[in-house]
């Protein structure tokens, strides 16, 4: 593939920070070319994924059965199958020529996380949905297929709307929802708002593009558990069923974490097999923003699928319970770029994502285990009674419940314009998304008083916040002027010089999309009036440069960014006046990959 420098820019004080943070991430362990590196210290029996070079056949099977493999699934899509097999049998077998990869048959959790206190949900006004509804729009025609924890059609979703439904979930039968997850999921795409509709209503709880069909692919199973092997056959049922049910969109709020190059991946092939098919993928960019004691910032935690170039990835905003998007601040867990490995800008967009009501049912477990994200029917009626427990709808917080709403714009997009190619829709979201956002807020930690630094950058917030209106009123950048609207990468050398690359093919040449006069540009996103001010986001004294950010010290060392004497210190640039939210006390879920799925939700008092 070849390659093509956009821009050339001197970031001297960023010479060591970022160097290191894409080195590492590059390079995060060693690991056969054939084999992934999550595979070096398996023993025993393991279920892996094993990539051949050309379509499945009986003979291939046969070769892992010599080696000691047992068949569990097909996976004809990425040309791929899942069998069991001793660890120790591995290295043999991706010595074989046909092998072009091994990985282990990853578990997946929802990136939905859970917060404690709420306040009114206004997500719709604040990313201009009733623009849509006043137009008549509704996303009535297109399917939207829901890969998660299946949908329960109870609450606010009659069995119309869900056209199709199948399981891929581990000892699984039935495809109706037993965890919650992804009916909360469904809801924000096409809830019809009955519950909150009645005579005593003041507000009501709608889906973005009520008139969707929905496709029900349950992946998950009453504890939220799966794997990734269950996801690429729902992906591939999608694809197949594409024509019978119009699936123009996917929507997967779920992940896990990135081992390898996206080009390796097979989570990563499938969503590319969609997108080749027509259809456009959205994915929830993880909940790992708040970093550890390594990565305090949380700066490259972008989740597989979501560090794949070609889908849109979502990060998540807190809207404080307002209508004013000009208020809106990244979410604290809300996953950030660059992506492991391929250094990819992500997230590509964002969208509210924190403390989002959406439908619920007290029998599935994932309610059940949260007693306090019920919320009172106060919120939404007056009825006498206003601390009575809502029957129909909860909160959750987490990149998960951002991602369906672009989904659900998109299914608003292709009813307005059937004939949009999943590059136009990405290409039009990311240019008229919302710029003028906070530039930075701060973060704290109601029980160990931690704070925690939220910039909204580009590895943050993509290209802004989710804007429906201007998404449906865009006319730019048709099928004739892209190539495919892979997501920008970043590199930077031991000298401090940073430059976006990409294939010259795509759409990133000096006078398409990512240009010197388009949205990465002098005078769009980052330009003179966009929220980076004068010298623009890449200059050396804006948010890079030298009085800036990264500091003089580096990124990550103790006397840079997140050091007391440092630009966070309180007699520093943001002091006292800075945007403060609170965060609950995180709960951690042992889930199917252990502790990685921290619920947490920012809520403001």
């Amino acid at each position: 593939m070849s390659i093509e420098r956009i821009k050339l820019l001197p970031l001297r004080s960023l010479s060591v920070a970022l160097f290191v943070l894409l080195t590492s991430l590059g390079t995060l362990a060693a690991q056969s070319e054939k084999t992934s590196s999550d595979l070096d210290k398996a023993s025993g029996q393991v279920d892996v994924i094993v990539q051949f070079n050309r379509p499945i056949a009986a003979d291939l099977h046969q070769k892992v059965a010599s080696h000691g493999g047992k068949l569990k699934r097909e996976l004809g899509l990425v040309q791929s199958s899942v069998y069991t097999m001793p660890a120790s049998a591995i290295p043999s077998l991706a010595s074989d020529p046909e092998v072009t990869y091994i990985s282990p048959d990853r578990p997946l959790v929802p990136t939905g996380l859970i917060g404690g206190d709420w306040v009114n949900d206004y997500h719709t006004d604040s990313i201009n949905a009733p623009a849509a509804w006043e137009a008549g729009l509704s996303g009535s025609g297109v399917g939207v297929a829901i890969i998660d924890s299946g949908i329960s059609t109870e609450e606010d979703l009659s069995r119309h709307s869900v056209v199709y439904s199948a399981t891929f979930a581990p000892d699984t039968t039935d495809a109706v929802d037993e965890y919650g997850h992804g009916t909360h999921i469904a809801g924000i795409i096409a809830g019809d708002g009955q519950d909150s509709s009645n005579r005593h209503s003041f507000y009501t709880f709608r889906g973005i593009a009520g008139g969707a069909s929905l496709i029900n692919l349950r992946v998950l199973d009453r504890n939220g558990a799966g794997n990734e092997s269950a996801v690429i056959a729902a992906i591939q049922a999608a694809i197949a069923l594409k024509d019978t049910y119009n699936i123009r969109v996917i929507n997967l709020s779920l992940g896990r974490p990135v081992y390898e190059s996206y080009t390796l991946d097979p989570l990563c092939q499938a969503v590319e097999r969609a997108w080749r098919a027509g259809i456009v993928v959205v994915v929830a960019a993880g909940n790992g923003g708040r970093g550890n004691s390594a990565n305090p910032s949380g700066y490259g935690t972008i989740t597989a699928p979501g560090n794949d170039p070609y889908v849109i990835t979502v990060g998540a905003m807190n809207t404080k319970g307002s209508r004013d998007r000009t208020g809106v601040v990244p979410a604290s867990y809300s996953s950030k770029g660059p992506t492991a490995f391929d250094h990819f800008v992500k997230p590509d967009v964002v969208a509210p994502g924190n403390l989002v009501i959406s439908l619920y049912n007290s029998q599935l477990l994932l309610n059940q285990q949260s007693p306090s994200n019920e919320i009172q029917r106060g919120l939404y009626e007056d009825n006498g009674n206003p601390i009575r427990a809502s029957e129909a709808y909860f909160v959750l917080s987490g990149t998960s419940t951002a991602a369906p709403m672009v989904s659900a714009t998109a299914a608003l997009m292709l009813q307005r314009d059937p004939y949009l190619t999943p590059d136009e829709i990405k290409a039009r979201l990311m240019n008229t998304a919302f710029k003028n956002l906070v530039p930075f807020s701060t973060a704290i930690d109601q029980v160990t008083g931690a704070s925690f630094i939220l910039s909204a950058d580009a590895f943050t917030v993509g290209a802004g916040y989710l804007d429906i209106q201007g998404a449906l009123s865009s006319t730019d950048y048709s099928f004739s002027q892209l190539g495919s609207a892979l997501s920008p990468a970043v590199v930077v050398d031991p000298a401090g010089q940073v430059s976006l690359v990409n294939a010259s093919s795509a759409m990133w040449g000096t006078s398409a999309m990512w240009g010197t006069s388009a949205m990465w540009g002098t005078s769009a996103m980052w330009g003179t009036s966009a929220m980076w001010g004068t010298s623009a986001m890449w200059g050396t004294s804006a948010m890079w440069g030298t009085s800036a950010m990264w500091g003089t010290s580096a990124m990550w060392g103790t006397s840079a960014m997140w050091g007391t004497s440092a630009m966070w210190g309180t007699s520093a640039m943001w002091g006292t006046s800075s945007w403060v939210i609170d965060i609950v006390n995180p709960i951690v879920t042992t889930g199917a990959s252990g502790n990685n799925a921290l619920f947490l939700g920012d809520t403001t008092h």
